[in-house]
């Protein structure tokens, strides 16, 4: 029996109990993002179940918390499974993320005696349906504001300079994610830019920090009404539940502004889940029919 394997990874740890406690899932006693990514397995799997029937199984895990890499891939081994297709569900490929969730995969089969055939789905940044259901939900957000923003900052993980440096794709990639959702959305450059969240450490990290850049925006270009839309994160989780829309809101309302507006990621939108499901089947031909 074929697996896809869908991977959601954190990004990196968070010390702060009260960030995670200001977002926390207290019905379930669980992260956001393990339940967004339930719900976005389930409803894959609907739409693979009708496309293919009892062919593929469906399923998930994390390479920070559980359900672990290792435990789904040994769980799987040992009922049967001989084929798995990996799909590590950043759209952007970075060395940090995509290939981290790779390298764990991996390591997992290394275990294996019995080895399933496997594939890795690669970065889709630019496949036409995800920037479909980003256009969308952005138009969904406007239609909803009474004034319209005066700017959308489209806001990527952040990484060092240095790895973009050494040939990772992932800053090339955003960019490119942005032009496209700006030709999908019609839109003058004027009313959208990139910018890069989460910076940490002592290093030089891509530029303009959200953080910074909307504070500038209402300050020094009085751009006072903006929306803020992170496509690099498939799910809500802490870095914009409570990164952007705690602490970047927070940076931008104290430089003046006065209207923010966060797009939630896309997590299990319709138009979101047709998407993957498109990028699967494509990725599971010769396996399935």
């Amino acid at each position: 029996m074929p697996l896809l394997h869908l991977i959601i990874l954190s990004k990196r740890p968070f010390s702060s109990g009260k960030a995670y406690k200001s977002i926390w899932n207290k019905e379930l006693d669980e992260s956001p993002l393990l339940t967004i990514t339930r719900d976005q397995t389930n409803a894959i799997a609907a739409v693979i179940q009708d496309r293919f029937g009892d062919q593929v199984e469906v399923d998930f895990c994390m390479r920070y918390g559980n359900p672990s890499t290792q435990s789904r891939v040994r769980k799987l081994v040992a009922s049967g499974c001989t084929r798995i297709l990996f799909f590590p569900l950043y759209p952007q490929h970075a060395g940090a993320t995509s290939a981290t969730a790779n390298d764990a995969f991996f390591r997992a089969l290394m275990q294996e005696k019995q080895q399933p055939t496997a594939r890795v789905v690669g970065a889709y940044y630019d496949d036409p349906a995800y920037i479909e259901a980003l256009g969308r939900s952005v138009e969904r957000a406007y239609a909803q504001i009474n004034e319209r923003p005066d700017i959308l900052v489209v806001s990527y993980h952040g990484m060092p300079i240095r790895y973009r440096e050494e040939g990772d794709p992932y800053h090339d990639q955003c960019q490119r994610t942005t032009e496209l959702l700006q030709q999908r959305l019609g839109w003058d450059d004027c009313e959208i830019t990139t910018t890069f969240q989460s910076v940490f450490g002592p290093e030089e990290w891509l530029k303009p920090y959200t953080v910074k850049e909307v504070a500038r925006l209402a300050r020094e270009d009085g751009k006072t009404k903006i929306a803020v839309i992170a496509p690099a994160f498939s799910a809500d989780c802490i870095e914009t539940l409570e990164e952007i829309n705690q602490e970047i809101r927070e940076s931008f309302e104290a430089a003046g502004g006065r209207q923010f507006t966060y797009i939630p990621c896309l997590n299990d939108d319709a138009a979101h889940i047709n998407a993957l499901s498109d990028i699967i089947s494509a990725n599971l031909k010769g396996w399935v029919d």
